[in-house]
C-alpha cells in the first residue's frame, strides 16, 4: 500500500493513538516514544507542513508499525 504525504498534525495524532508520548525536541524535529516489554521504540518527526512519503515510511519502520495499522488508527 503506497503512503501519501500527511500533515504534522496528524502524523501526531496517530502516533499519539497508537500509544507514544512525545518525549523531546530538538528543532524542528520531535522524538517520540513508547515502552513495550521488548523495550523502548523511538519515532523521531520532523515538525513540518507536511510529511513526505519517504519520511513516512521510516517513521513507521521506527515505530513498528506496519502502515495498513497506522492508516487504520
Amino acid at each position: 500500500m503506497p503512503l501519501n504525504p500527511l500533515p504534522f498534525r496528524e502524523v501526531e495524532r496517530k502516533l499519539v493513538a497508537a500509544g507514544f508520548l512525545q518525549v523531546g525536541q530538538t528543532g524542528s524535529h520531535v522524538k517520540y516514544a513508547k515502552t513495550t516489554n521488548k523495550g523502548t521504540l523511538t519515532a523521531i518527526v520532523p515538525r513540518h507542513r507536511e510529511v513526505a512519503a519517504g519520511t513516512l515510511r521510516s517513521i513507521l519502520r521506527q515505530a513498528g508499525i506496519s502502515a495498513s495499522q497506522f492508516d487504520s488508527l
